[in-house]
């Protein structure tokens, strides 16, 4: 690493303009996990990049093929509940009436699953459909609830066991209507009225408890200048919402947002990961050739298939009324099968889940309104939805200054053989803190999801504890996915 030193050192003279800051101004990071996955921590970037990262295929976790399911089965909702993964979905087996319409025979389905690989349908006995309860539907004929009843993990605390579930499912007429389950299956109405009104809900609904706010948050479907918009309302009890408010998106361009998925991080709940469908309305992709060879105009398939196509893209928000939309490029692609060319394919489910030691996985469904409809389970590293990156050549990084709780500092990183980062320790001025400068880090050349960062003089850095620093990081060929300041 030593060939890297001049250039280094003339990256850091660049950075050098910004660092003075004043210590009020710093970040209060205690001792919870940061990713990087938007710039919240990015002060500066020298020859690195913050940079999405692409989810790999893990196969189908479910085929939407029974009876009582259908070619337009959707609103996915998948929940961890301690080792027992739960998804939830819409079946709908009779596509030719409007959404809402009773004759639709429109259910809500249970699945479960052990290791959030392979989904199945346990038969539940609740619901009658084609003359059997043999079939894994929970919720039926209940008007526009069951189009998109999403349910969620009420993780409140003090929440009564018999309400430990909760869900929404609604239309503008109905408004959001609110459900509780004890076992999350045996749902019932938690009251007469709607809970919120005011909002189109067309859409999925997704609600969640925020320890970071300390307070419900619902983030829903409306319309705003005639593009698909999300728009939020918060409440401490679940019954009284506060005035709705649109959510802003920054500089980024107006686009039709069809589900937003949004619900906490389950490493780090006081980030907000949602995985957006957008929607392309009249953006036609398919050639008529290729229509005729997937035979899209066939009535089994459901109607204007070929018209629109759609992706899934990342929103995230550390809380209010604002999501950053760092990467306006697309999370999840249609990819090579045409059947994905379609309109609302690759809808992704609400739900980023931890499908093992280093893995966590989302799902998307694919061939939508088509007979061969499934949900693909898609995987990224854990931490892993976007990093800061390296290549070959040398680059730095310099975070704000922040201030933190703990005694060591651990980093999810990556790198090659020939590639490593080091890190070093600064005061609020940017001056190097003497033990913990560049010259004096233990070169971190390994892939781990949590390795320690030591100096010459060890590991400890519990001195540093409350006092406002930055971090300097020096990067070649390597990855960097989060870090965390540790006890």
């Amino acid at each position: 690493m030593q060939r890297c030193h001049f250039l280094l050192c003339a990256m850091m003279l660049l950075l050098c303009p910004s660092v003075i800051s004043h210590a009020e101004d710093a970040l209060a990071l205690g001792a919870r996990r940061e990713l990087f996955i938007d710039h919240f921590l990015i002060d500066k970037m020298q020859g690195v990049s913050l940079q999405l990262q692409k989810p790999q295929s893990g196969g189908v976790a479910l085929k939407f093929d029974q009876p009582w399911e259908g070619q337009v089965s959707g609103y996915v909702t998948v929940l961890q509940d301690g080792d027992l993964f739960r998804m939830y979905y819409r079946g709908r087996p009779l596509t030719g009436y409007g959404d809402n319409d009773p004759r639709a025979q429109e259910v809500t389905c249970y699945a479960e699953s052990r290791d959030g690989i392979t989904f199945t349908r346990p038969s539940l006995g609740l619901i009658s459909f084609g003359g059997t309860r043999e079939n894994n539907a929970i919720l039926a004929d209940i008007g526009h609830v069951t189009h998109n009843f999403a349910p969620f993990l009420d993780t409140r605390p003090g929440v009564p066991q018999s309400e430990r579930f909760k869900g929404v499912g609604g239309s503008s007429e109905s408004g959001l209507v609110a459900y509780v389950s004890a076992n999350g299956i045996h749902f019932q109405k938690l009251q007469e009225k709607p809970i919120i009104t005011g909002g189109a809900f067309d859409s999925q609904n997704n609600v969640f408890w925020s320890d970071h706010e300390q307070c419900y948050v619902c983030f829903f479907r409306t319309f705003k200048n005639g593009v698909r918009w999300i728009t939020r309302t918060t409440s401490t009890d679940f019954f009284n919402w506060t005035p709705s408010v649109d959510m802003t998106f920054g500089d980024a361009p107006n686009e039709h947002l069809y589900t937003n998925q949004t619900a906490a991080y389950f490493r780090a709940p006081h980030i907000y990961v949602g995985t957006a469908a957008r929607f392309w309305p009249d953006r036609r992709s398919l050639t008529d050739d290729q229509v005729a060879s997937l035979k899209l105009d066939e009535a089994v398939n459901y109607p204007g298939l070929k018209l629109e196509s759609s992706d899934a893209v990342l929103l995230t928000s550390r809380g209010g009324d604002r999501y950053d939309r760092t990467f306006l490029e697309s999370l999840v692609r249609p990819g090579t099968d045409l059947k994905n060319w379609t309109a609302r394919s690759n809808y992704p489910a609400r739900g980023i889940v931890a499908t093992g030691p280093a893995e966590m996985s989302m799902y998307i469904q694919r061939n939508y309104g088509q007979p061969t409809h499934y949900l693909e389970r898609l995987t990224f590293r854990t931490d892993g939805i976007a990093a800061v990156h390296a290549g070959y050549q040398p680059g730095e990084l310099l975070t704000k200054v922040l201030t933190f709780a703990g005694s060591r500092l651990t980093l999810n990183m990556s790198s090659s053989a020939a590639g490593g980062i080091f890190v070093e320790i600064q005061d609020a001025a940017g001056v190097p803190i003497p033990g913990f400068t560049m010259a004096d880090c233990v070169e971190l050349n390994t892939d781990d999801l949590a390795r320690t960062v030591a100096w010459k003089s060890g590991a400890d850095i519990s001195d540093l504890a409350g006092k406002p620093v930055r971090l300097r990081f020096q990067m070649t060929d390597a990855d960097l996915f989060a870090l965390e300041f540790v006890k």
